[in-house]
């Protein structure tokens, strides 16, 4: 007699617990061998590296920047009052060239022109006095170096009195506004003379006939 109780065995394909299929644990094998710590480390420290040289490059930008900012602040302070004082500078040297119209000074001169030029002369050094109060100052080139930064040539002549190269004559004195030039001197720059120059070459001539 069969036993309707017993129950059919069914088959069980699934693989048994425990064991590895091939291929199972390559990839987290691959995947153990790049993260390791020293791996991890490595990248942190060149990652740190490249983060502090952009914060080093932008911080000297930066400082750049507020340098910059600040000398055109002061420049701007400094020099904005510029083209007043070229304005100025332009009245000075008319006061100067009235008191050099004046007739030179003589013990018989009437006093009346005796009292305009100490008046003038009173003025002017009032005037240039408040000009280098406020950093206007001017320079008299004469019988100094020509140089091309601070004089304006306006003729050249030979001259056995003045070393050449040098400011024989100054029609006007170079003026500045604090370091910066506002108006170059108009000078005269002395040339050997000539005389001397055609001796020296005549010395060299062979007269012999």
């Amino acid at each position: 007699m069969t036993d309707q109780n017993t129950t059919p065995e069914t088959p069980y394909d699934a693989p048994h617990a425990g064991v590895e299929t091939p291929g199972m644990n390559e990839t987290s094998n691959d995947t153990l061998e790049e993260t390791t710590p020293e791996a991890r480390i490595a990248a942190l420290e060149e990652e740190l590296a490249e983060v502090k040289d952009r914060w080093v490059r932008s911080e000297a930008e930066n400082q750049n920047i507020r340098t910059r900012a600040k000398r055109e602040v002061e420049d701007a302070r400094q020099y904005s009052v510029q083209k007043f004082a070229r304005d100025v500078v332009e009245a000075a040297e008319n006061l100067q060239r009235g008191i050099a119209s004046l007739p030179a000074h003589t013990e018989s001169e009437d006093t009346l022109i005796t009292k305009l030029r100490e008046g003038l002369q009173g003025t002017e050094r009032s005037f240039l006095g408040i000009l280098e109060r406020h950093g206007i100052t001017c320079e008299d080139p004469t019988g100094k170096p020509f140089d091309a930064n601070l004089h304006q040539a306006m003729a050249e002549q030979p001259s056995d009195q003045h070393t050449p190269g040098h400011v024989m004559q100054a029609w006007t004195p170079a003026w500045k506004l604090k370091d910066r030039l506002l108006k170059p001197a108009m000078v005269v720059v002395a040339k050997g003379a000539p005389d001397a120059s055609a001796s020296k070459a005549s010395a060299g001539l062979d007269t012999t006939a």
